[in-house]
């Protein structure tokens, strides 16, 4: 068991070193990356599309990388917005690592891009416990997963900057409860905002970007107190070259 947790651990700290370096060579270019994490099924693509769309109206130099385990779905939808755009398949990955997105970023990312939104691999675990050196990270949840999502997935919740809520032209229809899940967040990140969103209907489209502009702009971003507690990552899970499996433990 020592093993494995000092594997885990060794895991973890490598692709931290990652992240800062990455970090401070897309401040250096005067890059803000925003980190997307959602479940599958959440909407984050049709959002994300939208807002990408928005931001060729304003003029904003933009790009999007999509991450999924197959499939170039995702990307062909977001390159319909006319930003550049790049789709990285994990092989079976269920996250994205710094030093993987590093290396797909290099010789790609136009020289002129200042935003750059990175779409993770849907899945509300293990990407939450993987820094990508992002100036933003906004977690996404929709109106049909229930109101208990910050409290079942702690660490995607709990380490956000940002709380994005998407599908809310459905939400009547499944007597979704604002109140109780602002109330779950909160116990989890408090102060952390929550904005209201629906692609379908335009509700909020627009309001991911102005974020994103302000924190490129030096705008400081939401402190979550998780990240303040020495050992935060309440979700780690060890990579597979290093146990021979994808084991996941939960603190």
């Amino acid at each position: 068991m020592c093993r494995v947790v000092d594997l885990r651990q060794a895991v973890l700290a490598k692709n931290d070193a990652s992240a800062h370096e990455l970090r401070a060579h897309l401040a250096a270019r005067g890059i803000a990356l925003v980190n997307l994490l959602s479940s599958p099924g959440s909407g984050k693509t049709a959002l994300l599309e939208r807002e990408l769309l928005r931001a060729r109206e304003r003029a904003v130099p933009v790009a999007a990388l999509s991450a999924d385990l197959a499939t170039e779905n995702d990307a062909a939808r977001l390159a319909r917005s006319g930003v550049p755009v790049k789709q990285v398949l994990t092989d079976g990955l269920c996250h994205l690592e710094a030093g993987m997105l590093a290396g797909h970023l290099d010789g790609w990312l136009p020289d002129d891009t200042r935003l750059l939104f990175v779409e993770n691999v849907g899945n509300l675990v293990c990407p939450a416990s993987y820094d990508l050196g992002e100036t933003l990270r906004v977690t996404l949840a929709s109106v049909t997963e229930g109101e208990d999502k910050p409290l079942k997935y702690p660490t995607a919740f709990g380490l956000a900057h940002l709380v994005v809520v998407t599908k809310t032209d459905i939400a009547e229809a499944v007597e979704f409860d604002e109140a109780a899940f602002r109330a779950n967040v909160q116990q989890v990140n408090p102060g952390v905002e929550v904005i209201l969103t629906s692609a379908r209907r335009g509700q909020g489209v627009g309001s991911l970007l102005d974020r994103a502009l302000a924190v490129m702009d030096g705008t400081p971003v939401h402190s979550p107190v998780m990240t303040r507690q020495p050992h935060h990552h309440t979700h780690p899970h060890t990579h597979p070259e290093a146990t021979g499996t994808m084991a996941h433990t939960h603190s």
